[in-house]
C-alpha cells in the first residue's frame, strides 16, 4: 500500500467542490434548499481525527520499539484508517467548500452568514483529518530493514505496515 499523496487528496477536494457546487445550483434553481451544517460536525471530525491520531501513535511508538506489544493486525488497521480518514477528509471538505461557495454571494443575510459560518467550520474540520490521516500514514511507514535481512527476502522498499 502506497502512502497518499497530499496532491491527489488536493485535487479530489477540488473535484468535489466542483460537483458540489454544480448540484447545490442545481437544487437552488429547483427552488431546493439543502439542511444547515449543524455545528455538531466539526467536533465529530475532530474526535475522528484524535482517534485516528492516537491509533497512529500507538503504532509510532511500536515501530520505535517503545511500545513491544502492539498486534501487527492493529497497526495495519491504523495505515488503513489513516488512508480512509485522508479521503474522507478531502471529500468532506469539498461537499462543505461547495456550501460556502453557494451563499458566499449573500453573505450580508444573516442567516446565510451563519450557513456559510458552519459549512467552513465543517469544511477546516474535514481539512484537519486528511492532514491527520496523512501524518498517520507517515507513522505507519516500516523503516527500512539492515542490508542483510533485505537481501534475504529480495525486498530493497521500505513500505507502510499494511504493505
Amino acid at each position: 500500500m502506497q502512502r497518499t499523496r497530499w496532491q491527489t487528496l488536493l485535487l479530489v477536494t477540488l473535484v468535489t467542490t466542483s460537483a458540489g457546487w454544480l448540484l447545490l445550483v442545481v437544487l437552488e434553481n429547483r427552488r431546493v434548499t439543502p439542511p444547515t451544517v449543524p455545528w455538531l460536525v466539526l467536533v465529530v471530525e475532530i474526535v475522528i481525527a484524535g482517534v485516528v491520531f492516537a491509533m497512529g501513535w500507538a503504532v509510532r511508538q511500536f515501530l520505535h520499539g517503545k511500545r513491544p506489544t502492539l498486534d501487527p493486525i492493529r497497526a495495519a488497521r491504523t495505515a488503513v484508517l489513516a488512508k480512509a480518514s485522508c479521503y474522507t477528509g478531502a471529500l468532506l471538505a469539498g461537499w462543505y467548500l461547495a456550501q460556502v461557495l453557494i451563499v458566499a454571494g449573500d453573505l450580508d443575510i444573516a442567516s446565510q452568514r451563519g450557513r456559510a459560518g458552519a459549512a467552513a467550520l465543517a469544511a477546516f474540520g474535514a481539512l484537519v483529518l486528511a492532514a491527520v490521516g496523512l501524518v498517520v500514514e507517515w507513522f505507519c511507514q516500516v523503516p527500512p530493514e539492515d542490508g542483510e535481512e533485505a537481501a534475504r527476502r529480495g525486498d530493497h522498499n521500505p513500505g507502510p505496515v499494511a504493505g
